[in-house]
């Protein structure tokens, strides 16, 4: 099903940018596990758009209902549903556009597949689903922690600007210290300021979220189509405006012979077994192998810029576009809590997988 995920932990959202609200069912969470409504209000809270002067001007409070699921503060084991009510809609934003096919954005092929369309702020299509995702993952959250389990994401680029050293060397503790989410106070303010200027030329721009997850036990994952990475990668790609995915070495690592790239294991003073480097980004063989585990994704620029553009409409005619509206310039800062959910909903999913697989 093309709106749901997961086998065990399993989602589906539902709803549209410019209608009533967003929502998802929760099937699969085991009964008995805390569960703030607060957790999952704060998880909203870093994704909602309005939050800054970098991100969207759009005025949503993100408000969640807990429809069912939940009883004094435990899973019941039953579908939880919650739901966010689109209270900010500018539907006249998008009147222009009803007949024309913006660059880059999935009217076009949207009109192909259903041959309707709904063109308000993109519909179905539009990063608003999101706020779904979001919520969903700070329940799959909370079953991770009971685990020991954390997954935390920060910018680590915005355009050439970089931060210079890998997660290893940073401190997370400060992801949320600056309006960008990167622990770098320096080149937060290097991104933070390419945001502004790229603003304010009316452009856009995109990226890379790093992603780290500790407290990982071995045997996560399953062979063969359901390797760990590769269901890391979907739900990734799954994202609006990503364009790709690594692990690990990632590209980088075709560059090192056999000899430079390989992990080797040795046990530490405690008995457990380690890698002295870790290029797997904590998975071998599509399985978790108890390291930490690390990726990066990469977000193209938003594609509706307040610019005007060469285009056709759904009669094939030539038009000149310029975009209305409210949106992001960068979207990477509230992409952070995206990447969070959807980590946390492949590991949840893969937790409960990897309890049934063995006595």
């Amino acid at each position: 099903m093309s709106n749901s995920y997961g086998q065990l932990f399993r989602i589906s959202t539902f709803g549209e940018s410019h209608g009533a609200g967003i929502g998802v069912v929760i099937d699969g969470c085991p009964a008995g596990l805390a569960v703030d409504p607060a957790a999952i209000q704060a998880a909203l809270d870093r994704r909602r758009p309005g939050q800054s002067e970098l991100t969207t001007p759009r005025n949503e409070a993100d408000t969640v209902e807990v429809l069912s699921g939940l009883f004094e503060g435990q899973t019941t084991g039953t579908p939880i549903g919650l739901f966010i009510r689109n209270a900010d809609q500018r539907s006249h934003d998008y009147t222009h556009i009803q007949h024309a096919y913006r660059p880059s954005h999935a009217d076009y092929t949207y009109d192909q597949k259903y041959g309707h369309r709904d063109y308000r702020g993109g519909g179905r299509s539009s990063a608003r689903e999101t706020a779904a995702r979001v919520a969903a993952g700070a329940v799959a959250a909370e079953l991770l922690r009971h685990h020991g389990i954390q997954a935390r994401s920060y910018v680590s680029q915005v355009g050439a600007v970089a931060v210079p050293m890998g997660y290893e060397q940073l401190d997370l503790s400060l992801i949320d210290s600056n309006l960008v989410r990167c622990p770098h106070p320096e080149t937060a303010e290097r991104m933070a300021e390419l945001i502004r200027q790229t603003r304010d030329r009316h452009d856009t721009v995109g990226g890379l979220v790093t992603g780290v997850v500790t407290g990982v036990p071995t045997g996560l994952g399953e062979p063969v189509f359901d390797k760990l990475h590769a269901e890391l990668g979907k739900a990734m790609l799954s994202i609006n405006a990503v364009k790709g995915f690594e692990y690990g070495s990632g590209f980088a690592g075709t560059l090192l012979f056999g000899s430079e790239h390989n992990d080797a294991f040795y046990t530490d003073e405690q008995g457990q077994v380690r890698t002295r480097t870790n290029h797997s980004g904590g998975i071998q063989g599509g399985i978790s192998n108890g390291q930490d585990i690390y990726f990066r994704v990469a977000f193209k620029p938003v594609a509706t810029i307040l610019q005007a553009q060469q285009t056709i409409n759904d009669q094939g005619e030539a038009i000149e576009l310029a975009g209305k509206g409210r949106h992001d310039p960068c979207v990477l800062p509230r992409a952070v809590p995206i990447v969070d959910a959807m980590t946390n909903l492949v590991l949840a999913d893969m937790l409960l997988r990897a309890r049934a697989s063995r006595v």
